[in-house]
């Protein structure tokens, strides 16, 4: 009796481990697939609440995101027609295909040839400033520093997508870094921004630090999105972070 016990614990304890195995690499697969649509699994995932349809083409509420995704390229031209009557101005974001779109209605003004970066392996650093969570009482501070060192896609209510950390001096917000598209694996790392009064103190590098250990400890993978050839891509790559793919942002505004 003890032997077969035995025995059947035994056959019981290679299925928990054969079944968490499975668990853990479906797990895996599904992250991969969501780099490929970040958007799109953000807006089908955490950020569902956020979402407008149109044509099976998926958009964030204009007032939080100006950004798309599509799975059929064939669909986005009617899809843009209906967005461009709620929004001046949006972004289509794909890896690799390429969206239709009626001129007659909307501009492409230009493709923006993006990277994603994921989280390899997080490099500690020394934090010597006072990092805070900011606050709704923040938000005019966090939309007036974005669009002054980088315009075009921060809105008022971006703030609602995650958590964002900033550093102030003499009373004054100089440097932020927040979170933006989530979905049940990761969570994206964005508006790294630093006032030009306060670059090169390694204030952006502290913050991507620090809000990368918030992604860690929600049990979330922390990637981001930056245009090709950023100066900044050697401060994440000395984070730990690593180039995964390409990632196009296809820039239209409102006829």
């Amino acid at each position: 009796m003890i032997l077969e016990e035995c025995f059947y614990n035994l056959r019981i304890g290679l299925k928990i481990k054969v079944l968490s195995i499975n668990l853990y690499f479906a797990s895996m697969n599904h992250f991969k697939k969501t780099l490929k649509n970040p958007v799109f699994f953000a807006l089908n995932e955490t950020h569902k609440k956020f979402k407008l349809s149109f044509n099976g083409v998926d958009f964030y509420d204009p007032e939080i995101c100006p950004f798309g995704a599509f799975i059929d390229a064939s669909k986005t031209e009617e899809a843009l027609n209906s967005y461009a009557k709620i929004s001046e101005s949006f972004f289509l974001v794909s890896e690799n295909d390429t969206p239709t779109f009626d001129t007659r209605h909307v501009i492409l003004d230009r493709k923006i040839e993006g990277c994603q970066m994921v989280l390899d392996n997080l490099i500690t650093i020394e934090i010597t400033e006072s990092i805070v969570p900011l606050t709704e009482e923040n938000i005019d501070e966090i939309y007036d520093l974005v669009w002054l060192v980088m315009p075009g896609y921060y809105r008022k209510r971006t703030f609602e997508m995650g958590d964002y950390y900033g550093i102030f001096k003499n009373g004054k917000l100089v440097s932020i870094t927040g979170q933006r598209m989530q979905t049940d694996d990761f969570i994206e790392l964005s508006a790294v921004v630093t006032h030009p009064d306060y670059t090169g103190r390694g204030l952006a590098k502290q913050l991507v630090y620090y809000v990368t250990k918030e992604i860690l400890k929600a049990n979330k993978k922390a990637i981001l999105h930056t245009t090709k050839g950023n100066a900044a891509i050697n401060l994440y790559e000395k984070l730990g972070y690593k180039l995964t793919r390409d990632m196009n942002w296809w820039y239209f505004h409102r006829k």
